[in-house]
């Protein structure tokens, strides 16, 4: 590798360009543009923006799963996405697996810890009160407690079974004794969403918060339900987790209507919907903001800023002189492009997003 690598003629998401200095995996310095030199010079000619590195707040990153999984690296830096946290895909049986799965990718990754000790072995983790094993829970976060950045919880009915609202309750109290928040996945009732939402607390996620089931977050009147005005004051944070089955355009519509935006725009992706969408990639994801009308750097901001700072990694939400080099190049393209929600709904919009390359760990990569 070069010791000094210049990207030159980049554009910041604020507009502005600039010369990006990279120098044995840090970023050395940001130059006025055009004015830097290096071993190697790549000039984008401020054609291509440059962020921090994307961070995807919810994926399924645990291959051994089956529909449920994927490689970390074709879901990670291959999609333009520098860190990836695995959102509860193994439980305390698998964790381990999890984590020597990862030791070899080139992504950086995190995970949420499934409350049910399975995972998801099965897809009804929750439906059996005994899988909720807290001495289990407690020795998987001792051990990887810097992998570990909260607990989830997927409560919906066909992940719950006959106990409602019960296993949030118990994923409430394992909470308060490890410190951790929850990421709870909504979805069809029962439990009623209502009864979810009172059980959030600040900093906990509520993922799949644009779903078009009939159990959503707003009412009959396409008003925001005020049990989510009353989360949302206590500072319950929500993602997007696109996934399958849990984004749709009139509920994303409603919501800006409404002024109830997102934190986080996570895409739920794993094998089949990267393969076969409606997800495909973070890029797709993020196109369908800018195509509801959000500002590129409200979007951005929602997979850079936003989710380094729940992280409580601001490092990995900046480019700053002096930081491990984790930044996503990308451009937005004027073409025609079909964009497909989770429930059948297409719309066009007029321009995409392009990812052009990343720096992972300081490490330059070409997409």
């Amino acid at each position: 590798m070069t010791d000094t690598l210049v990207l030159r003629n980049v554009k910041m998401v604020e507009g502005k360009a600039a010369d990006i200095i990279l120098e044995n995996g840090m970023i050395k310095e940001i130059a006025r543009p055009g004015t830097a030199t290096g071993d190697k010079i790549i000039d984008y000619d401020q054609k291509v923006f440059v962020s921090s590195g994307w961070i995807d707040m919810h994926v399924h990153a645990f291959p051994d799963f089956d529909p449920y999984g994927d490689e970390v690296d074709e879901i990670g830096y291959k999609t333009g996405v520098t860190t990836v946290i695995d959102a509860g895909s193994t439980g305390a049986d698998r964790i381990t697996d999890l984590v020597r799965s990862c030791e070899n990718a080139k992504t950086n990754v995190f995970a949420f810890l499934n409350i049910s000790r399975i995972g998801l072995k099965r897809v009804d983790e929750l439906s059996d009160i005994s899988w909720l094993d807290e001495g289990e829970l407690m020795k998987a976060i001792s051990k990887y407690g810097d992998f570990v950045v909260g607990l989830k919880a997927r409560i919906s009915k066909s992940v719950v079974g006959p106990n409602g609202v019960e296993p949030l309750k118990i994923a409430r109290k394992f909470s308060a004794e490890t410190g951790l928040p929850l990421m709870v996945h909504i979805g069809s009732g029962p439990p009623d969403i209502k009864e979810v939402l009172q059980l959030l607390e600040k900093k906990d996620i509520i993922t799949h918060f644009l779903n078009g089931k009939a159990n959503n977050l707003f009412d009959e009147r396409e008003e925001p339900l005020p049990e989510l005005i009353k989360a949302i004051e206590r500072g319950v944070h929500l993602d997007v987790g696109h996934g399958t089955a849990s984004f749709s355009f009139k509920t994303a519509e409603m919501a800006k209507k409404r002024g109830i935006g997102f934190n986080t725009i996570s895409t739920d992706i794993y094998r089949k919907n990267r393969e076969n969408g409606p997800v495909f990639n973070m890029a797709n994801v993020l196109t369908k903001f800018l195509y509801l009308g959000y500002p590129l750097k409200e979007v951005i901001d929602a997979v850079t800023v936003n989710a380094a700072a729940w992280l409580n990694k601001p490092e990995l939400g900046r480019v700053s002189a002096g930081d491990i080099a984790n930044l996503t190049l990308f451009s937005i393209e004027n073409e025609p492009t079909l964009l497909l929600d989770s429930e059948g709904e297409k719309r066009m919009a007029e321009k995409r997003v392009v990812v052009k390359g990343v720096v992972i760990n300081g490490e330059f990569i070409e997409c």
